[in-house]
């Protein structure tokens, strides 16, 4: 049984990562043309293309994928309890749904600050891979350069992202 709730787990957790990371991607405007782009919508069109049909764009919000993040989400739920033989409990099923992409954000959030700060010390002249992560974590650390700017070459941004990301996924317990 642990093997089938690791397997469930994983399954539906690494496609909530690229669902996630879709909207995330829509969101900063991002480069559609870089691989890791190409390779998301692959991934994600299937279910994707179908939702818009019925389920508009507002802005640079895909609501159709935000809704994609949120079934998985749920479907994920749904089958561990399926698995185990659980009550289906709708309103703690909806509120695990939303907390898991919640969480799932976060700690997407957080190994791509970790690790576009650590390309940093280390790549040298332009990468696709680079320039996708930093269009996707300026957003976050904009922000805070404005408020705590680099000293003497060191960005303190990145410590406080990541400080803030842990002390949200305390509070949302994920």
């Amino acid at each position: 049984m642990e093997l089938i709730n690791f397997l469930i787990i994983t399954i539906f957790e690494l496609y909530l990562m690229v669902v996630i990371l879709r909207v995330w991607l829509q969101a900063a405007r991002a480069d559609f043309y870089n691989p890791l782009s190409q390779f998301v919508v692959t991934i994600t069109d299937p279910l994707v293309k179908p939702l818009r049909r019925i389920i508009p764009t507002i802005g640079v919000w895909d609501l159709a994928t935000l809704f994609l993040v949120f079934v998985v989400s749920l479907a994920k739920f749904v089958t561990l309890s399926a698995v185990h033989g659980y009550p289906f409990i709708w309103i703690d099923l909806l509120y695990l749904a939303v907390m898991s992409a919640i969480g799932q954000f976060l700690w997407l959030l957080f190994w791509i600050v970790l690790i576009r700060a650590l390309l940093s010390w280390f790549a040298q002249g332009y990468n696709p891979m680079t320039a996708m992560l930093a269009q996707l974590t300026e957003p976050f650390l904009a922000p805070i350069r404005r408020i705590i700017p680099p000293m003497g070459g060191l960005d303190l941004s990145v410590l406080v992202l990541i400080i803030a990301i842990q002390a949200l996924m305390i509070v949302f317990r994920v």
